[in-house]
């Protein structure tokens, strides 16, 4: 999103298809077409065949339909893979059933150490990966940089954002960069609400996406769907028939929201080798792939802002990011992401003159007006059910704030409401936002300074 990207050329079998609209995921032109045969997966026909015998061996006795659902491979495929396996004795037909595909098949003690041989070469056993030609293209028609895509306007930020307190050069600043879709900073005090509106920004990428549950990158597998981060659609009645036209290998999803903090290093920027299943993670920007990565607490990870920068600089204007292999081998993947960085510290601090050029938008995103604090203080207890009595707000906000020198944070609202009600439920009453109250909540959050004490 943010930034002019671009990716590599689309790969053959893949043609442009239209976004599907922000309702619900339309799944014809979103997924690839199904795979018929082994060379249409694109995968080499011994990697295909060991990922069979390994899918046989974990589930014994194992229906053709399960391995189909295990694999995400057609029944042709599946078909064009056994049959040579059951001509080599290597697997066999354990139970037939009325239909040619209600059978079961086993591996013979031949195919064991078949198996075997393919677990040394990779531990990988899921659904078959996609190439990395087929995922560039596939990222490439869904980015959000076409032209055609779904443009935010003001009545969809308002209704994202609602009654949050924010000025109105804040949510200026907010809509110019979605809708430039240009790369954006929000900066302000601890507790401002950074990361809550950076989340509901993510919320408003328009349409739904294919991901696929892992890539192939040589002879290496990257698993890539996180179900915490590529989240269903709702639900949306198609005809199974559409279903089945569709490459198995690929799911429908919301545009990702991938969210990274302070426990950010050098390391979480490439992949990740899990040796034990014998694949790679995929990095949190590989993830958030046609989505949202919002990069928070700039300045305080174990990697210095300026290097972290960096880092993207290249595949934000590039589109494209390098990633190494164990060995030294480097892939060449997509990056198209709306990226959001955040931090609570003087930006001047953080980033240079130069570095800062490169960053589309800054919103400054710090305390709230008193009127804006009221209301959504008032807002909070209507949707906790709590009773409020205006003297309990004007003491918080006249007295209580102005005697810490804390300034009116979005964050504290809801804090001090959240004790209201335990005090109140340890003391068996109703919870009440009363001057009693508010100051029983207050003094539980933070230790008071000699001056407060005296006053």
């Amino acid at each position: 999103m943010f930034e002019t990207l671009s990716t590599g050329s689309t790969a053959a079998g893949f043609r442009a298809a239209q976004p599907a609209p922000a309702g619900g995921p339309e799944i014809a032109p979103v997924l690839p077409r199904q795979a018929k045969t082994v060379r249409d997966t694109g995968l080499e026909p011994r990697f295909v065949t060991d990922l069979v015998l390994k899918a046989i061996q974990a589930g014994g006795k194992t229906p053709l339909t399960h391995l189909a659902g295990k694999l995400r491979l057609s029944i042709s495929v599946l078909r064009e893979v056994l049959n040579p396996l059951i001509a080599e004795q290597q697997v066999e037909v354990a139970w037939c059933g009325e239909s040619d595909i209600d059978m079961q098949y086993q591996l013979t003690a031949y195919g064991q150490r078949g198996a075997a041989d393919a677990m040394a070469r990779c531990g990988y056993v899921g659904p078959a990966p996609v190439t990395l030609a087929s995922y560039r293209a596939v990222v490439e028609r869904q980015a959000l940089r076409h032209a055609d895509v779904e443009r935010i306007t003001p009545a969809q930020l308002a209704g994202a954002l609602g009654d949050e307190g924010l000025s109105q050069a804040a949510r200026d600043v907010l809509g110019a960069a979605l809708y430039a879709r240009r790369s954006l900073l929000l900066y302000g005090p601890s507790g401002g609400g950074k990361t809550t509106l950076a989340r509901k920004l993510g919320r408003l990428l328009p349409g739904s996406i294919a991901v696929p549950y892992a890539l192939m990158a040589g002879r290496q597998v990257i698993r890539l769907y996180d179900p915490a981060v590529h989240v269903a659609p709702p639900p949306v009645a198609r005809q199974q028939e559409e279903r089945r036209s569709c490459d198995a290998r690929w799911i429908v999803c919301q545009r990702p929201l991938v969210h990274v903090g302070a426990e950010l290093g050098r390391a979480m920027l490439d992949l990740r080798f899990d040796a034990e299943q014998g694949v790679y993670h995929a990095p949190p920007h590989l993830q958030a792939n046609n989505g949202m990565l919002v990069l928070d607490d700039i300045g305080r990870q174990r990697i210095a802002a300026a290097e972290l920068l960096n880092r993207f600089i290249g595949p934000l204007d590039a589109g494209t990011d390098q990633l190494s292999l164990q060995g030294g081998q480097a892939e060449l993947v997509p990056f198209d992401a709306a990226v959001v960085f955040a931090t609570n510290l003087a930006p001047t601090s953080v980033f240079d003159d130069a570095a800062l050029r490169r960053i589309g938008y800054k919103a400054d995103i710090g305390a709230l007006s008193p009127h804006a604090y009221r209301a959504l203080l008032c807002r909070q207890c209507r949707l906790r059910r709590i009773d409020v009595e205006d003297t309990a707000v004007d003491h918080l906000i006249e007295r209580l704030h102005p005697q810490s020198g804390r300034a009116l944070l979005a964050c504290y609202p809801g804090e001090l409401l959240d004790r209201v009600a335990d005090f109140a439920g340890f003391a068996g009453t109703e919870p009440r936002l009363t001057v009693a109250a508010v100051e029983q909540a207050w003094r539980s959050m933070f230790i008071a300074c000699a001056t407060e004490i005296q006053k």
